[in-house]
């Protein structure tokens, strides 16, 4: 079965109760819509039930992430392909599913770098993504003391894998985030 999005939202909430995991849930489904929506005849619901799913095991069994995942979606009766797809974007950190279709490879490239321009954004005096530019998150990325546990090879490795440059790969990112700006606190409208 491949999830409506409101089921989605209703495992992931199951089985995570931490906000911060859920938002991210939030910020890689926005960013999966936004690229599948970009690649001609991809599955735009398909790709955003993918990334709100991704992480499912992260609170309750971390270190056994994307495998527990497996085991928590069959239990659920999710559809195979997303479930391969949820698993892979652990590929050489924490499992051994190699991404090969685009939806994979996407998720195993952006997961990370949403944290990356998530964090960028809060750390704006208005800590919004809707005016964030490349150039502002380049300069955050260059900096390997800013968001520091984020894999920025891994992000490297991905955008090659999908035959992006990091730059197309980074704009993307943010456009799919304005894109669901309110519901990730991205808006603005919590400015201190």
């Amino acid at each position: 079965m491949i999830p409506t999005r409101e089921q989605a939202l209703e495992i992931l909430k199951k089985y995570n109760k931490s906000e911060a995991l859920i938002r991210h849930g939030l910020c890689v489904e926005g960013v999966m819509r936004y690229f599948a929506g970009k690649f001609p005849g991809e599955d735009v619901e398909k790709w955003g039930i993918t990334g709100l799913l991704h992480d499912l095991d992260y609170e309750l069994y971390p270190d056994e992430h994307c495998i527990m995942t497996q085991e928590l979606l069959r239990k659920e009766g999710v559809d195979e392909e997303i479930i391969r797809a949820c698993a892979s974007h652990g590929w050489g950190i924490c499992c051994d599913i190699e991404p090969q279709t685009l939806m994979e490879k996407t998720l195993y490239t952006v997961d990370e770098l949403t944290g990356l321009i998530y964090a960028s954004a809060i750390m704006r005096p208005n800590r919004s993504i809707m005016d964030m530019e490349l150039k502002s998150a380049k300069k955050k990325y260059k900096s390997k003391n800013f968001a520091a546990g984020v894999d920025r090879a891994l992000i490297e490795k991905g955008a090659e894998m999908l035959g992006m440059s990091l730059d197309e790969v980074i704009v993307w990112t943010i456009l799919g985030m304005r894109e669901i700006a309110t519901a990730i606190g991205l808006d603005g409208s919590e400015a201190q």
